[in-house]
């Protein structure tokens, strides 16, 4: 279960709540990713540069809200004010492999980075997803300039071997403020059918859908009906249209697309298609727009899918667990055994993070598997932790194999938990005691007076 979230943000700060945007009430299963692209986040030079050292506050806020779920940031890219998020739950970490990121400027003449795309990639349980944010172009004219600035965006190319291009991904998910509006019909036309729910008569000259009809490159990308009021312009905290003097017609610029590329290739072979064949599906659950949220002029648009897999990896490259009781009363240990086709490094390293862990940064401690083995079999290897780097207060944490070669957790354990320090606790026990023996010698004239 996939949860995507566009939102052209407008340099806005966080909203108190995103429970509804993020659908934390549903009463279905929860999901296991979240991707979250965002345009507009607040780019000033010297907001740019704090945030490239250290996350920015919408990566901080959504990580916030995320981690005590058990989702982990997988990856991020920024560029100005472009980002896109990824989360997951911990137990598809294993089964995650070969993340990339890239960005491409468009604006200015690709020197800036104003408009352009964000990308993340992977492979999901041996499946090739991709991602794909972008900011094009605004304005009614410039539909070819959009439709130049997206082929030019899909062009680009990954860093690194054997990663296909974007178009080869067995899914591409493409969404954003890609600022198509409607065209033609004028500003009173378009509210009114709007006001009267009939979205249907505007579909037809919705820049986008016509670009679909005659761009050969458009033609495989699928979309969920628009069954919700356009998503742009919106006076702030309001749910009415712009009411400035500019009175921009309402249009559906912030969209969720999505591409699976067996079914293009399938497309031309009718009569050769067989169930078996489709290793990978897309279904859409809902697509539907957030009117509640007004922070900036464009409301958010949500996407909720389905993604059924064929597994192509079904065991992980790395078993570890905690082996006997942890506390910091003594050096604890890990036994972990991996596949014998894992590419091991001198570099990799195991990770004690606490269960609502944040990103791959956010460990405890660690322990370098080589420098810090104790023994070696050819089924199992162990390692230790010093007891000194135990929390002493104990609690629930968790074990990640990190694997340096493929740059992300290859091996995590389940939950367990670490034994609060008892000479620690038995030392502050002692402590209070000996607090209140010692009555203070004013004690006596304070309760007098």
């Amino acid at each position: 279960r996939l949860h995507l979230v566009t939102w052209n943000v407008g340099t806005a700060s966080p909203p108190p709540d995103v429970t509804s945007l993020l659908q934390l009430n549903s009463l279905g299963p929860a999901m296991d990713m979240y991707v979250i692209g965002l345009q507009e986040v607040n780019s000033r030079i010297t907001n740019f540069l704090s945030d490239l050292a250290f996350d920015d506050p919408w990566s901080i806020f959504f990580m916030a809200v995320l981690s005590p779920l058990g989702y982990i940031k997988l990856s991020s890219v920024r560029m100005q004010g472009l980002l896109l998020l990824v989360f997951v739950k911990h137990v598809h970490l294993p089964f995650i492999r070969d993340v990339h990121t890239h960005y491409t400027r468009t604006g200015l003449y690709g020197y800036w980075g104003n408009k352009g795309g964000v990308t993340v990639r992977m492979s999901l349980y041996g499946h090739t997803i991709c991602f794909m944010n972008c900011h094009l172009p605004a304005h009614m004219e410039n539909i070819e300039q959009r439709l130049d600035d997206f082929e030019k965006i899909l062009e680009m190319q990954f860093e690194g071997e054997n990663i296909p291009s974007t178009l080869d991904h067995d899914v591409l998910f493409w969404f954003g403020d890609l600022n198509f509006r409607i065209a033609d019909y004028g500003i009173h036309f378009v509210r009114e059918s709007i006001n009267n729910k009939r979205y249907n008569l505007l579909w037809e000259k919705d820049q986008l859908n016509m670009a679909k009809k005659k761009e050969a490159f458009l033609q495989d990308f699928i979309e969920g009906p628009l069954q919700f009021k356009p998503t742009y312009k919106f006076d702030l905290y309001s749910d009415v249209y712009d009411t400035s003097e500019k009175k921009r017609k309402p249009a559906w610029t912030d969209r969720i697309l999505w591409r699976v590329k067996n079914l293009c290739q399938n497309a031309s072979k009718e009569g050769e298609f067989s169930e078996e064949e489709q290793t990978i599906s897309v279904t859409l659950n809902n697509y539907i727009s957030h009117m509640s949220y007004g922070i900036s002029d464009h409301k958010p648009v949500t996407g909720t899918f389905g993604l059924e897999l064929k597994p192509l990896l079904l065991d992980p490259l790395v078993t570890l667990n905690p082996e006997g009781e942890w506390s910091a009363e003594h050096d604890v240990l890990i036994s972990y055994s991996a596949v014998p086709e894992f590419p091991s490094s001198a570099w990799d390293w195991i990770g004690l993070f606490k269960v609502s862990f944040r990103h791959v940064n956010d460990y405890v401690t660690y322990a370098w598997v080589e420098d810090d083995e104790i023994s070696s079999t050819k089924d199992s290897k162990q390692v230790y932790m010093s007891a000194a780097e135990i929390p002493d207060m104990g609690g629930e944490f968790l074990l990640g194999y990190y694997s340096n070669n493929l740059q992300s957790i290859v091996g995590i354990s389940q939950p367990f938990r670490i034994q609060p320090n008892r000479t620690l606790i038995d030392k502050d026990l002692t402590q209070e005691e000996n607090s209140w023996m010692q009555k203070p010698d004013n004690l006596e004239s304070r309760d007098e007076f």
